[in-house]
C-alpha cells in the first residue's frame, strides 16, 4: 500500500492510502489557488492543440511537467482532461480542493519532483510530500512558529478582511512580530500591545504622584496660612483700619481651612481612584500576559512536533526510495518485504505528520481566538483607563474652581471693610477714647 493522494479540510492536509497499482494515471496534485503562468502546447503535440474543456487551464511545474487546473472546482491532475467532459474521470476519494480560508502547511525547502507523471507510480509518497511543500511555499510562511499567508499575487485571490473595519482595532494590526531596527530580537505583536498598556500604567502612576505632590503643597500651605493667621503682627492697629486688618488675618485662617479641604478631596476623589484603578489594571495585564505566553509556548511546541514529524516522514520516504531502487536491481523477495515494511513506516510517518499538523492548527486556532479576545480586552481597559483619568482630572479642575470660589469668599469681607476705612472716623474714635482735655493754653497776664 502506498500514499497516493492528498485532500484538505479546514486548512489541514490529509494523506490517504490507496492501492499503488492504479496511481500512475490517477495521481493528482493538491489544488493550487495561486496560479502559475499559463503555457501553450508544445509544437508538434497534437493532443494538446485541441482546446481544453471550459474552466480548465494548463500550467507547468518548476521541473517542466504539465498539469491541469480546473479554475471552478479547484481540481488538479497530471492527465489532460478530455474535451468530451468537464472534469477528468477519477475515483471520488481522489478529488480534492482547498477551502476558502488560509492553508497551514509546512516546509523548509520545496520543489516539484523531477519525475514526470509516468514516474509517479514509483514514488507516490515522495511526490505528495514535495507537492505539499511546494504549495506551502507558494501560500504560507512561518514566522516564529506562526503560519501566515503570503501576500496575494493574483487579482482574483480574496484578501483577508479586517475583523473590525474602520476602527483601527488592536485585534487587526498586531499579529506579526515587530523587527527592532537596532538589531535586537524581534518583539511579538502582543508584546507591543502589552508595552503600550504598561506605559499607560506608568503614566497613570506618575499622574498619581503629581497629585500627591499637589496634596503635600496644599497641606503645607494650609498649615502655614493657619499659623500666619495667629501672628500678633500689627495686632495693635485700631479703628476701621484695625478692623480690616483683623478681618484679613481671619481670612487667612478661613483660606487655610479651604485649602485643607481641597487637599483632603484631592486625596479621596482624585489620587485614591487613580491608584486603585492602576492596581486592578496591573492585575488584569499580568493575567492576560501569562495566558498568551502559555498559548504561544504551546504553539511553539506543536510547531516543533510538526517539524520533527516532517523530518521523520522525509527520512522514511528516502528509505523507501532506496529500497525500491534496490528491488529494481536485485528482484529479491527479501527486498520486497523490506519495501512493504518501509511503506508501512512511511504511512505511519505520514499519519504522525497529519496528527501533528492537526494539533498545531488547533493550538494556533486557540492562540488566534485568545489573541482576538485579549486584544479587545486590552482595548476596553485602555478606554476605561483614559476615561477614568479624564474624569478624575475634571474632578481636579472642579475642586480647584471650588477652592478659588471659597478663597474669594474669604476675602470679600476684607474688601468690604477696606472700603469703609475712614481716617477721620478713626481719628474721632481715637480722640474720644484717649483725649486728655480740650482746654488750650493761653497767654500769661502780668
Amino acid at each position: 500500500m502506498g500514499l497516493s493522494f492528498v485532500s484538505f479540510s479546514s486548512g489541514v492536509f490529509s494523506v490517504y492510502q490507496q492501492p499503488h497499482e492504479g496511481f500512475q494515471e490517477k495521481n493528482t496534485l493538491p489544488t493550487i489557488k495561486q496560479k502559475p503562468a499559463a503555457t501553450s502546447p508544445a509544437p508538434g503535440d497534437e493532443s494538446k492543440s485541441v482546446p481544453l474543456p471550459q474552466g480548465w487551464r494548463c500550467y507547468k511545474s518548476p521541473e517542466g511537467c504539465r498539469y491541469y487546473v480546473n479554475t471552478g472546482s479547484k481540481e488538479t491532475t497530471w492527465k489532460r482532461p478530455s474535451a468530451t467532459y468537464g472534469t477528468p474521470v477519477r475515483p471520488p476519494a481522489q478529488r480534492n480542493s482547498l477551502p476558502e480560508g488560509n492553508i497551514n502547511l509546512f516546509s523548509s525547502s520545496s520543489s516539484f519532483p523531477s519525475s514526470s507523471p509516468s514516474d509517479v507510480s514509483q514514488k507516490p509518497l515522495s511526490l505528495v510530500s514535495h507537492s505539499l511543500e511546494f504549495i506551502s511555499q507558494l501560500f504560507c510562511i512561518q514566522i516564529n512558529c506562526v503560519t501566515f499567508p503570503l501576500p496575494s499575487v493574483t487579482p482574483d485571490q480574496p484578501e483577508q478582511q479586517l475583523l473590525k473595519p474602520n476602527e483601527w482595532s488592536y485585534c487587526d494590526y498586531f499579529w506579526t512580530d515587530k523587527k527592532d531596527p537596532q538589531g535586537t530580537p524581534s518583539v511579538g505583536g502582543f508584546e507591543v500591545l502589552l508595552q503600550k498598556q504598561l506605559k499607560g500604567k506608568q503614566m497613570q502612576k506618575e499622574m498619581a504622584e503629581f497629585v500627591r505632590e499637589r496634596i503635600k503643597i496644599e497641606d503645607e500651605y494650609s498649615k502655614n496660612l493657619s499659623k500666619l493667621s495667629q501672628s500678633p503682627l500689627a495686632a495693635q492697629e485700631e479703628g476701621t483700619l484695625g478692623e480690616a486688618w483683623a478681618q484679613l488675618k481671619r481670612s487667612c485662617h478661613d483660606e487655610a481651612e479651604v485649602h485643607l479641604k481641597f487637599s483632603n478631596k484631592l486625596q479621596c476623589e482624585v489620587e485614591k481612584p487613580l491608584l486603585t484603578f492602576r492596581d486592578n489594571f496591573k492585575k488584569e495585564l499580568k493575567k492576560y500576559d501569562h495566558h498568551i505566553i502559555d498559548l504561544r509556548k504551546q504553539l511553539a511546541s506543536r510547531y516543533a512536533g510538526v517539524e520533527k514529524a516532517r523530518k521523520a516522514l522525509a527520512d522514511r520516504q528516502k528509505d523507501l526510495e532506496v529500497k525500491t531502487q534496490q528491488l529494481d536491481i536485485k528482484h529479491m523477495n527479501k527486498h520486497e518485504e523490506d519495501i512493504k515494511k518501509a511503506r508501512r513506516k512511511s504511512t505511519q510517518a505520514g499519519d504522525d505528520l497529519m496528527h501533528n499538523v492537526d494539533l498545531y492548527n488547533r493550538a494556533q486556532s486557540k492562540w488566534f481566538e485568545e489573541m482576538v479576545t485579549t486584544s479587545l480586552e486590552l482595548e476596553r481597559l485602555e478606554v476605561e483607563r483614559v476615561e477614568m483619568i479624564r474624569q478624575n482630572l475634571r474632578q481636579y479642575t472642579t475642586l480647584r474652581h471650588e477652592t478659588d470660589m471659597f478663597n474669594q469668599s474669604t476675602v470679600e469681607p476684607v474688601d468690604q471693610l477696606l472700603q469703609s476705612v475712614d481716617p477721620a472716623k478713626d481719628r474721632e474714635l481715637w480722640v474720644q477714647e484717649h483725649k486728655t482735655g480740650d482746654l488750650r493754653p493761653v497767654d500769661m497776664d502780668i
